[in-house]
């Protein structure tokens, strides 16, 4: 457990640490264009979840995400406390990996986001990229499992653009970012409704991903 849990935390502090440092990077590369900025934000993220995905899973299952522990338990395959521990895991890894973003950029360590995001579109942008996460990850599972760090990469690279949210989808990131004010960051005052919907979307995907990718029994 010992080893998962450091898994857990340092494939989540990275994590987190690519997320905030590249759209730091983007937005000082940039030159005022979100959208060029958002551009290396995805495809830094993206291409970043495929390698620790690949490095951590073997170890811990390269959750780094409370809304995918929560669908392990839901799924039975996990008990309440290790989940506890990986969700504690997870928090940690995160602030440490926003932290040490900072650090990089000679950014003020200890930061409180101003950016508010908020709306019916933002959160229904929430539920639905964490929904779709949830069945890419149970889908490839069960029928690919070899994919499932090339598939969660390009997911959430899809989904940095189709939702308005630009697809937090984890409860960890989220609550880390909120201590970052800079092209990453999330206000504090919009972290609970992102985390409503991001729960609400786990929980109906694994719903659905459970009932769509059951293994048939062949007829007798």
């Amino acid at each position: 457990m010992r080893r998962r849990l450091i898994a857990e935390a340092l494939g989540t502090a990275l994590l987190l640490a690519i997320v905030v440092g590249s759209g730091i990077m983007g937005e000082r590369l940039a030159g005022g264009n979100t959208a060029l900025a958002l551009l290396g934000n995805t495809l830094a993220t993206g291409a970043g979840l495929v390698v620790l995905i690949t490095l951590f899973g073997p170890i811990s299952g390269a959750q780094f995400n409370p809304a995918v522990t929560l669908v392990m338990v839901l799924r039975g395959e996990m008990g309440g406390r290790a989940a506890l521990a990986y969700v504690g895991a997870q928090l940690l890894g995160a602030i440490l990996g926003v932290w040490a973003a900072h650090l990089m950029f000679d950014d003020t360590i200890l930061q409180v986001s101003q950016k508010l995001r908020a709306g019916p579109g933002q959160l229904a942008a929430e539920l639905l990229a964490t929904f779709g996460l949830i069945l890419t990850i149970l889908g490839t599972r069960r029928t690919r499992p070899d994919a499932v760090p090339l598939m969660v990469g390009l997911y959430i690279t899809a989904a940095y653009w189709f939702t308005a949210s630009t697809s937090f989808a984890n409860p960890a990131v989220t609550l880390a970012r909120m201590l970052s004010d800079s092209f990453a960051g999330i206000a504090p005052a919009s972290a609970p409704a992102f985390l409503l919907a991001q729960i609400a979307g786990a929980v109906l995907g694994s719903w659905l991903g459970g009932w769509l990718f059951t293994q048939e029994r062949p007829a007798s």
